[in-house]
């Protein structure tokens, strides 16, 4: 069995999230010059997490027909959602450490809470691109907007109840409930807003399912791998 230090392969996973989250704002923000404003319209915000948690399946039908690009989602929804986990489980860390580790806390778990934020939304973005890329398999149209559509607003429970991390204890049962939520939201987007045939409903919605819970469990990892370095990680 061969043996990597987390603090070999960091600086590189560091480097390529880097890099393309970068990639990501600049071809969406600058490129196609549609949405590098910002409008933190927080009642809007507010407005649709409650909608799409109280009355998930009106409220996708509202998303389906509205008009919006990938940067809007992502410029005016998602970039403030994606930051509870991380802001929170920051906190939680903090108050888990106390004073006697306030310095491992602010040098660590502040690099955790950075890396999270970010690969939270380079994760999103990777579920969109697959759901759009799976759509012809199933019966569906490649729509990248829709895909999208799919991707970032079925993310809101899990987002949400994120913020008990500011607890510990409560965080692990907030994100396991949040996250079941999150799949239920994620089935009628893909069948409302995607819309396949029904016999293939099932098969677009199981691999979806997969491919969103491996890139959130590579999501925790790497940024494990990358604020926890001198952890040995072991590889088969």
């Amino acid at each position: 069995m061969w043996t990597f230090t987390g603090k070999k392969i960091s600086a590189g996973i560091f480097s390529f999230v880097w890099g393309f989250d970068f990639f990501f704002f600049f071809w969406y923000g600058v490129v196609l010059k549609k949405n590098w404003r910002f409008k933190m319209d927080f009642n809007a915000i507010i407005k649709r997490v409650i909608a799409i948690i109280t009355k998930p399946a009106e409220e996708w039908e509202v998303i389906k027909n509205e008009s919006m690009t990938v940067g809007d989602m992502f410029l005016k929804y998602a970039i403030f959602l994606a930051a509870i986990p991380a802001i929170a489980g920051f906190i939680g860390f903090a108050m888990l450490g106390g004073s006697f580790l306030m310095q491992y806390v602010v040098k660590y778990a502040l690099i955790w809470a950075i890396m999270t934020y970010v690969m939270q939304l380079v994760g999103v973005f990777v579920i969109g691109f697959v759901i759009d890329a799976l759509a012809t398999n199933f019966g569906s149209q490649k729509d990248m907007v829709g895909s999208m559509k799919t991707a970032v607003f079925s993310l809101t429970p899990y987002w949400v109840a994120s913020i008990l991390l500011i607890i510990p204890v409560l965080g692990i049962l907030g994100m396991v409930v949040g996250g079941l939520y999150a799949l239920y939201l994620l089935y009628l987007g893909i069948k409302i807003v995607k819309n396949p045939p029904q016999d293939k409903l099932m098969g677009y919605f199981i691999i979806s399912l997969i491919v969103a819970a491996v890139v959130f469990w590579l999501i925790n990892f790497i940024a494990r791998v990358v604020a926890f370095p001198h952890y040995t990680i072991p590889v088969m």
